[in-house]
């Protein structure tokens, strides 16, 4: 801010030692991992660890044969993996406590324009990861499971690993999740000024190309999987140009505004 300029800075008098700093960044950070602590200690109660990794399994499982299990190829598997699952449950579970440790944290530091922009896009991005990953979970896993098995031959019975299958699935709950995040980068790019509304606009027909090469390479070779990416990264893609639109002009600083007429 010029020296010149009349208008008080908002941050005045709020700086704190670098001592501070880190003893509230500490508190902070232990909060967050009480809460995620809190939240599997809850999850290892009910409905458990192996019931965790039945309800994770169990799009698959409905589209095995009659019959069909997974099976552990490794020792300690069927106490390691449903652990981890727990674990990333919990935080998963916890992630609102966690970004709110994070978005107190830096608050203090944020201009009012700025708050304007950070607090909605966090709590938008997480809803729109927890939607990703829903999506991911409810629709895509059965309609890919049923294609996938539809071609196994008959001479063949599926028992995939237990280990592989959580990894399969981190791995699309990952893609999808960030797929997701679309309508944020979005934002993101336009109210700093890399991207201009009009570009992002005459962009749309290259990142539909762009969208379909990302899903052929993050989803297994399937065109259910694939298509279930790619639509709706390029519907989220619109939606945040809209997005951008508003954003873009309700979270100007001071400084950015037209000036009233004198």
């Amino acid at each position: 801010m010029s020296s010149n300029d009349p208008r008080p800075d908002e941050l005045e008098g709020t700086e704190q030692p670098f001592v501070s700093h880190l003893i509230e960044l500490r508190d902070r950070l232990v909060r967050a991992l009480i809460a995620v602590g809190v939240c599997f200690a809850v999850l290892a109660i009910w409905p458990g660890p192996a019931g965790l990794y039945d309800l994770l399994a169990a799009p698959l499982v409905a589209s095995l044969p009659v019959g069909a299990k997974l099976i552990a190829t490794n020792v300690i598997s069927p106490f390691l993996v449903p652990l981890k699952i727990t674990l990333m449950a919990a935080f998963l579970l916890a992630l609102p406590v966690v970004l709110y440790q994070a978005w107190a944290f830096i608050a203090p530091g944020l201009y009012t324009h700025e708050k304007k922009l950070v607090l909605p896009l966090v709590i938008s991005s997480t809803l729109l990861f927890f939607i990703g990953v829903a999506f991911c979970y409810f629709f895509v896993f059965q309609k890919v499971f049923a294609f996938i098995q539809s071609f196994a031959p008959k001479s063949i019975t599926a028992a995939p690993d237990i280990e592989a299958y959580l990894s399969f699935v981190l791995t699309m709950f990952i893609a999808f999740g960030a797929a997701f995040e679309v309508p944020i980068v979005v934002v993101v790019l336009a109210r700093m000024g890399l991207v201009s509304i009009e570009k992002l606009k005459g962009f749309r027909a290259y990142f539909i190309v762009l969208a379909f090469i990302v899903a052929a390479v993050i989803t297994p070779p399937d065109v259910v999987s694939q298509l279930a990416l790619a639509i709706p990264m390029c519907l989220l893609y619109e939606i945040g140009i809209w997005a951008a639109q508003i954003f873009v002009k309700h979270t100007q600083a001071p400084s950015e505004e037209t000036p009233p007429p004198v």
